[in-house]
């Protein structure tokens, strides 16, 4: 029952994205464009590390079947700065709004135009200036449900790679421009993550130890029982 209970727990997740296109589209008309448009979400790209000590690190991949249209549709996507709902620059409720999406097999891009707003001034400026280079997005899933993440681990010279597949998203909740294309990894939030992460790495290479040292016992028993006979 307390596996169970694990397993069904989603954990609200917020994943950056570098490199991801973000732009202001030119105007046909040739007049000053208030297009952002860019990627949200990449497909089969390696995260930076969740973690990273000694001998181990750990990564996260979105898969492409892990968003769908009618998940998008079904969602109250707020697009803002920095996550901050205070500073809202467009939004897709349950599909309609001024903020329009699309799923290719690069991953989940997006447009808008950025309101007439001292927010949307803002975005418009930094995003034309390069200082904003990124986007994120909010998302929960089931870490400990293999049907909804699948780990795997790989070694590459003394170091094991763990590297986790999301294959399944369950909400969506906002999209947004990101200064650091990166892992937060200095938010709380970030931390209390990737301990929870490394807590289960930890707690499985365990309850594996115990099973061979069981299963080691167990045969010498046996042998000993054919001995004494």
């Amino acid at each position: 029952m307390m596996e169970t209970a694990k397993q069904n727990k989603e954990i609200r997740r917020e994943l950056h994205t570098a490199a991801a296109g973000l732009h202001v589209r030119e105007s046909a008309t040739g007049e000053a464009s208030r297009t952002i448009a860019g990627y949200a979400i990449l497909f089969n790209v390696e995260s930076a590390p969740l973690w990273s000590d000694d001998d181990t690190e750990a990564r996260e991949v979105i898969t492409p079947e892990a968003v769908t249209k009618e998940l998008l549709d079904g969602s109250d996507i707020k697009f803002t700065m920095f996550h901050d709902r205070q500073l809202i620059l467009s939004r897709s409720n349950n599909g309609s709004g001024t903020l329009s999406y699309n799923i290719d097999d690069k991953g989940v891009s997006f447009e808008f135009e950025a309101p007439h707003t001292a927010d949307g001034d803002k975005a418009l400026e930094l995003v034309k200036r390069g200082d904003i280079s990124g986007c994120s997005f909010m998302f929960t899933t089931r870490y400990w449900d293999e049907a909804f993440v699948e780990r795997t681990a790989r070694s590459i010279g003394s170091r094991t790679v763990i590297v986790y597949r999301v294959k399944t998203i369950t909400g969506i909740y906002d999209f947004t421009l990101a200064a650091d294309p990166a892992y937060p990894a200095t938010s709380v939030e970030a931390r209390e993550f990737a301990d929870s992460l490394r807590d289960e790495n930890t707690e499985n290479d365990r309850e594996r130890s115990e099973r061979v040292a069981k299963q080691v016992r167990e045969m010498r028993a046996a042998v000993n029982r054919k001995l004494s006979i």
